[in-house]
C-alpha cells in the first residue's frame, strides 16, 4: 500500500500550481464555455485545463491508477486505487466572476477514502485529510461545529441542475428550513461546502443528486473532523453532513417534508 502522507506531500504542489492558474485566468474576458448534460450545467475551458493539469500530475506518478474526474469521465486500469476529482467545483461562480470554487480530490483504495484535498484558491485554504489522521486547514487542526438545536445552526445546501425539470429540486427543503435555523448559505460549490462543515463554520450541510466527485474528499473531511455524513435514499449522492445530533435532525426535517408531501 502506499503511504499516503507523502502521497499527501507530493499532490498538494500540483494542486497549489492549479489553483494559481485558476485563480490569475477568474474573470477573463472572452472565457470559452459550453452547456453539457441538462443544458444548465457549464463546463469552461479552465475546467478542462485544471483537469489536464491535474491528471498530467497525478497520472506521471501513478500511472497504473484508476481515474474517476468530471470531465474526462472514468479510466479503468484494473488497479485498487481510485482518484476522484472535481478540477473545479463551482463552474458557474467561476464563470460569473464569483470567487467561490474549489478543487477536490480524493484518493480511494478497495473503496475506501484514504485522502481528501479541497482548495480554495482565491483564499489560499488548502483543506486536507487523511483516513485515521484528522482533517486539517492549512495545517491546522479541524472539528466540527458542536450545535445540538436547529434554531442555532447556519446551515448550507445547493440544489441539482435539473432544478427546472425535477420535482425533487430541494426547494421544498429548502423552504422548510428557512423559518427553521439561524441562516441558510448556498454557495454553489458543494465541495467547499463540506469542508466548510468539517471547519465550524457551517453546522450542517445537505444537498440531492451530487456526483461522488463533489463529494469524495469533501466527506473525508468531514468524518476525520468528528462529524457525520448520513446518505439519503434519493438521486445521484444526496447526503447530509455536520455531528451527529444536526445531521440527525436535518434527516429527520427531509424525512416530515416527505410525509407531507406523500399526503397531498
Amino acid at each position: 500500500m502506499l503511504n499516503p502522507e507523502k502521497v499527501l506531500e507530493n499532490l498538494l504542489a500540483c494542486i497549489r500550481e492549479t489553483g494559481r492558474m485558476q485563480k490569475d485566468r477568474l474573470g477573463e474576458v472572452g472565457l470559452k464555455m459550453q452547456r453539457k448534460n441538462s443544458g444548465d450545467e457549464l463546463v469552461t475551458e479552465v475546467d478542462e485545463l485544471s483537469e489536464k493539469m491535474l491528471l498530467q500530475c497525478i497520472g506521471s506518478a501513478y500511472p497504473d491508477h484508476n481515474i474517476l474526474s468530471e470531465e474526462c469521465g472514468s479510466v479503468n486500469r484494473q488497479s485498487e486505487y481510485l482518484w476522484i476529482i472535481d478540477p473545479l467545483d463551482g463552474t458557474t461562480n467561476y464563470y460569473q466572476g464569483i470567487p467561490i470554487f474549489a478543487i477536490s480530490v480524493a484518493l480511494q483504495y478497495r473503496g475506501d477514502t484514504i485522502l481528501g484535498v479541497v482548495y480554495q484558491p482565491v483564499l489560499e485554504e488548502m483543506f486536507t485529510a487523511l483516513k485515521g489522521k484528522g482533517a486539517y486547514l492549512n495545517g491546522l487542526k479541524l472539528s466540527v461545529s458542536h450545535k445540538t438545536a436547529l434554531a442555532d445552526c447556519v446551515l448550507a445546501t445547493g440544489f441539482p441542475y435539473d432544478k427546472s425539470t425535477h420535482r425533487n429540486n430541494n426547494a421544498d427543503y429548502f423552504s422548510y428550513f428557512v423559518p427553521r435555523v439561524r441562516g441558510l448559505r448556498r454557495l454553489g460549490a458543494a465541495a467547499y461546502d463540506l469542508a466548510s462543515v468539517a471547519a465550524g463554520r457551517f453546522d450542517g450541510f445537505w444537498e440531492l443528486n451530487l456526483s461522488l466527485w463533489d463529494v469524495a474528499a469533501g466527506i473525508l473531511l468531514v468524518e476525520e473532523a468528528g462529524g457525520k455524513v448520513i446518505f439519503l435514499a434519493k438521486r445521484g449522492v444526496s447526503l447530509v453532513a455536520g455531528n451527529e445530533a444536526v445531521c440527525d435532525l436535518i434527516r429527520e426535517s427531509i424525512a416530515s417534508v416527505d410525509a407531507f408531501k406523500n399526503k397531498c
